[in-house]
Order: structure tokens, then C-alpha cells, then sequence
């Protein structure tokens, strides 16, 4: 009489030596420094940004208020003169960037927080307010002063507006020249604020 012996097998899971608690809190930490990474970047391009804009803001201003030019010929009473100043809509423009480039230097120690603290949201909803603003007197000053000086460049039969840019070269090169710097400013803010409201969905 033989007898079979029934083999029996038992699954004994292997022992993890990390803890389940522990491995979510590592997963976490690790999701947590990838998505700092990303806003670290972020942050470090929207500084670099700042600074360009800075630069073109100011550049479009001392470009704008240096413009000046005088014909070399003059009569007994008049001398043919054109400056700035001469027109509101270049005085708004000069005073308009130099509020703007006020406002990117200050901007500047906020875009630093945003580096140093990545994840922190508040100073980057602030920017994003400012940066509208700041973008919203940039296009109107930007605008405002194209204008004029399309109307310098081509002038306006309807109502016997002349073209001064054929006398007046250099004055018309200077403000054509900052009229472009400050578009230039216009759409660094574009991207500035683009990226401050990518930067906030994802916190």
C-alpha cells in the first residue's frame, strides 16, 4: 500500500525593506522635485526675460527723449526745429516707458523669490497682475507714438498734414528706432505673462 503525499505550496510575498509609507513619501518628493525643476526654469527664463525688457523699455525711452534735430538753415524769424517735446503723444511715450522700466527693476528682486522658492505662487500671481498693467501702458504708449510717426514718414492729404521725414531724417530714424524698441518691450510682456499663467496652472 503506497501513499502519495499531497505537495503544498505556499506564496509568501517578499518582504519590501522600504515601508509602504515611506515609498509614497519618497515617490512624492521625487514628483515634487521634478515639478520644482520645471519652475525653477521657468522662473530663471522669466528673470533673463525681465532683464531684456529692461533694457528695451529704457533704450526705447533715451532714444525717444534724446530725438532732435535741427535744419542748418533758418529765415529772420523762424528755425526749423523738431523735438520731442514738440508733440504730446512722444512726451506720453517717453514718460510711459520710463514708468515701465521703473516698474521691471522693481520687478526684479520679485522674479528672484520666484527662483529661490519655486513653488511658492503668490509673488508669481502678483507679477502676472503687474505685467498686465505694465503691458497695457507699454502697447498704448507704443501705438500712440506709431501712429505719429507713420503720419511723419507719409503724412495725410486729407487734412494737409505734411511729411517731415524727408527734411527731418535723423529726428524721424531716432523715433521710428524707439517706437520699434518699444514693441520689442510689448512682446517680451506677451511672453511674460504667458509664462507666469502656464507657471500657475501647473502649481
Amino acid at each position: 500500500m503506497s501513499t502519495k503525499e499531497a505537495a503544498t505550496t505556499i506564496d509568501v510575498p517578499e518582504s519590501s525593506s522600504v515601508p509602504r509609507g515611506k515609498a509614497s513619501i519618497i515617490a512624492a518628493a521625487k514628483h515634487g522635485g521634478k515639478a520644482g525643476g520645471y519652475h525653477r526654469g521657468v522662473a530663471i527664463f522669466d528673470f533673463l526675460l525681465r532683464l531684456a525688457a529692461l533694457i528695451s523699455a529704457l533704450a526705447a525711452a533715451a532714444t525717444m527723449g534724446t530725438s532732435d534735430e535741427t535744419l542748418p538753415f533758418f529765415t529772420q524769424f523762424f528755425q526749423f526745429q523738431a523735438s520731442y517735446d514738440d508733440l504730446p503723444t512722444f512726451q506720453f511715450f517717453v514718460i510711459a516707458m520710463g514708468i515701465v522700466g521703473g516698474y521691471l527693476v522693481l520687478s526684479l528682486p520679485f522674479s528672484i523669490v520666484c527662483i529661490v522658492r519655486p513653488q511658492a505662487a503668490a509673488p508669481r500671481f502678483l507679477l502676472l497682475v503687474l505685467d498686465i498693467v505694465a503691458l497695457t501702458l507699454n502697447t498704448a504708449a507704443s501705438a500712440a507714438a506709431a501712429a505719429i510717426v507713420y503720419l511723419a514718414h507719409n503724412g495725410n492729404n486729407n487734412t494737409n498734414w505734411l511729411a517731415i521725414c524727408q527734411q527731418f531724417g535723423d529726428f524721424c530714424q531716432k523715433v521710428s528706432g524707439a517706437v520699434v524698441a518699444g514693441f520689442v518691450a510689448v512682446l517680451m510682456f506677451v511672453v511674460l505673462v504667458i509664462l507666469s499663467a502656464v507657471a500657475l496652472r501647473r502649481h
